[in-house]
């Protein structure tokens, strides 16, 4: 098998300790030669382009056996289970179990067992980018067909393509909701928002403040991947890529890129677009968590994660310094009129009324706040806690490099709320975890919950009426 030039370093390092798991084993991830980009470029865009486009079959067929290694995409719709547009939400765990090897039998064994064993499924292991040596935003095509038909502005790449099957991606466009006009509705009419539209649907609903802080998130500004430098990834000279493009209709459609804050790239977590519904209840934001208004994160998108944490290339692409006063402030407030979906089932304390729930789903919510211990983080009735959690996922497996991702433990993650989580898919983080079946049992093991499988249909059960 021909060997990508981001895998030759790993592999000299690698030849003491062997091969493991479809990846290379090694002790220690290596320290990076340098934390900065190069910013003056020898080779020339048709160069660039010309090598990149060579290397997309041989890395998609890498990534793709993957993905088909680790879970099963056939498209599988939970009877008469839909998301807030009605597309159908996919059903069952799609995670692979090792040859042999049951969940039951999993979740009665150690930690360590599994480990040294290599019994952990590969679909709880971080998931990697697409093309994880390059990273950056990548989008589904359906995003990129709509923009560039209202915009005539293309996000597609030359070197990558999104990698996961629409199936288990959120609805596309997604509803709009309004904490303070809550009678309206679906405010987006079934449209994707865009530069083009906005003013259209929203004036006369939003004050002026709120519409030129949407008018700002729905503006293309110059972004690591898509700008005029001879180092992007667009075919043509673009104008880069607006908030929303991510954040479709304030929701999102799972564009996925790396977290700017690791270095050497080998280091970084794929991370996919969360949801901004109900962010105004959010007191967490970016990668790290270091950020504590939503204010903060807007501000800070422009300034570094646009341009993969680097201010200093941010002058060269073309960084959009905001107005804290007159701009980001104004987007804000915007964002924090976004409310989550309409929850039927739920009374004001974001619990079930037991005169509109099932007794499967009375049964779920009972096993959430008691035996699956889901609610000692996700509290009710936003379902978060707004803290930091660290699973310890390096319990369960060795490191090892795969597809260009140092496969080890993801630290502290951000406790991201429950509401709404059935139009989210797919789920953690990197979207490793394909269906709420699948996110269920990784919990289960790693939480050591031991429940059992009428237990864990009752937990999904639950999990959609949120």
């Amino acid at each position: 098998m021909k060997i990508r030039a981001d895998k030759r370093l790993w592999i000299g390092l690698a030849l003491l300790s062997g091969f493991a798991g479809g990846g290379i084993a090694l002790a220690q991830a290596p320290r990076g030669v340098s934390s900065y980009m190069p910013v003056d470029i020898k080779e020339s865009f048709q160069t660039i382009m010309t090598r990149l486009k060579g290397e997309k079959a041989e890395v998609e067929k890498e990534h793709t056996a993957l993905l088909n290694e680790r879970y099963d995409l056939s498209d599988r719709p939970a009877p008469g289970v839909t998301m807030d547009r009605k597309k159908p939400i996919q059903e069952g765990v799609r995670v692979k179990l090792p040859a042999g090897a049951t969940w039951d039998q999993l979740a009665s064994m150690t930690p360590e067992h599994i480990r040294d064993e290599n019994l952990f499924p590969k679909g709880f292991y971080p998931l990697p980018h697409p093309k994880h040596s390059e990273g950056g935003f990548v989008f589904p095509h359906f995003v990129i067909d709509e923009i560039n038909r209202q915009e005539k502005r293309d996000l597609t790449r030359f070197d990558i393509d999104y990698d996961l099957p629409d199936q288990f991606l959120p609805e596309f466009p997604p509803a709009m909701y309004l904490n303070q006009r809550t009678d309206l509705g679906d405010v987006s009419q079934g449209k994707l928002v865009t530069i083009n539209n906005y003013y259209e649907l929203f004036n006369g609903i939003l004050p002026p403040k709120q519409i030129e802080g949407l008018r700002l998130l729905v503006t293309p500004f110059p972004q690591q991947q898509f700008n005029e430098t001879e180092d992007r990834r667009s075919e043509e000279p673009s104008r880069g890529a607006a908030c929303f493009d991510c954040h479709s209709n304030g929701h999102t459609n799972k564009a996925t890129h790396l977290a700017p804050d690791a270095r050497p790239q080998e280091a970084r977590h794929r991370i996919v677009t969360p949801s901004l519904r109900g962010v105004q209840i959010q007191r967490l934001f970016g990668s790290q968590r270091a950020l504590k208004t939503v204010e903060d994160f807007t501000q800070f998108e422009q300034a570094g994660a646009y341009f993969d944490g680097d201010h200093v290339i941010a002058a060269k692409k073309g960084m959009n310094p905001l107005d804290r006063i007159n701009q980001v402030d104004l987007m804000a407030e915007f964002q924090e009129e976004l409310g989550f979906p309409p929850a039927p089932k739920l009374d004001v304390f974001g619990k079930l009324d037991p005169a509109k729930a099932t007794p499967a789903e009375l049964r779920g919510q009972d096993l959430f706040f008691g035996k699956g211990r889901c609610g000692t983080c996700h509290t009710a009735p936003y379902y978060t806690d707004n803290l930091m959690h660290d699973l310890q996922t390096e319990r369960f497996f060795k490191p090892v490099m795969i597809n260009g991702l140092w496969e080890t433990g993801d630290g502290a993650i951000k406790t991201f709320p429950l509401r709404g989580i059935k139009d989210s898919p797919p789920y953690l983080h990197d979207g490793r975890l394909l269906t709420l079946d699948d996110t269920v049992e990784f919990f289960n093991l790693v939480l050591g919950t031991k429940l059992e499988p009428p237990e864990k249909q009752d937990l999904v059960a639950f999990l959609r009426t949120l």
